[in-house]
């Protein structure tokens, strides 16, 4: 299979995984920031060709608030796939953006869905919280569903984002802190309705 790969004007470092800096926590109550034990992105996106992409992704899991989601239930939408864990450095780095992300793109037809592969419902929630995250999250630690799921591309950094197409098919994946403008470029490519109109000052 050939993989078609677009930086978007990111940098791709060099190597394929390292470990973060140790970092400090920040007073918001949330757990320290680990500076070990995990794998760091090496920020290159790889994306499919529609011809390219495997099976649809097939997962379920348990939100925040308790609530059962199922990821075929996304069918017919673009959803993006962030992994992270509240002590994960990068993971803060990158929320205010995703969050951005997801209030511009949440009436063009894109759904996000975090999955949290470490946490108790209570230490992800503060989590949301002190990022005002809007999108659910499901927490994997237990099951490792969602992880089985994407084990063939090679989630372990993390974070790691991935845009599924409307069939539910991993059309792109960002490894490591995924830039707006990236992940702009990823949905769009992906498909994305276009953005609304504005209207005339």
């Amino acid at each position: 299979m050939t993989l078609s790969r677009r930086a978007f004007g990111v940098a791709a470092l060099s190597g394929l995984s390292g470990l973060v800096v140790a970092g400090c926590s920040g007073g918001d109550g949330l757990p320290a920031a680990q500076g070990q034990n995990y794998i760091e992105g090496d920020n290159t996106v790889v994306q499919w060709k529609p011809e390219e992409r495997r099976e649809p992704l097939e997962f379920s899991g348990t939100a925040l608030d308790g609530t059962a989601i199922d990821l075929s239930q996304y069918r017919g939408r673009l959803v993006v796939l962030n992994t992270w864990f509240a002590g994960c450095a990068p993971c803060r780095t990158e929320a205010p953006d995703l969050q951005a992300v997801w209030q511009e793109y949440s009436s063009r037809n894109v759904q996000f869905l975090g999955i949290n592969t470490y946490d108790t419902a209570a230490i992800a929630e503060g989590f949301h919280r002190t990022f005002g995250i809007t999108y659910p999250s499901i927490l994997d630690a237990d099951s490792g569903a969602a992880m089985l799921a994407l084990r063939t591309y090679s989630p372990q950094a993390t974070p790691t984002t991935f845009v599924l197409d409307t069939e539910g098919r991993v059309a792109a994946r960002a490894s490591g802190i995924v830039e707006p403008s990236t992940l702009s470029g990823m949905l769009d490519d992906a498909g994305a309705d276009p953005a609304p109109a504005k209207a005339p000052a």
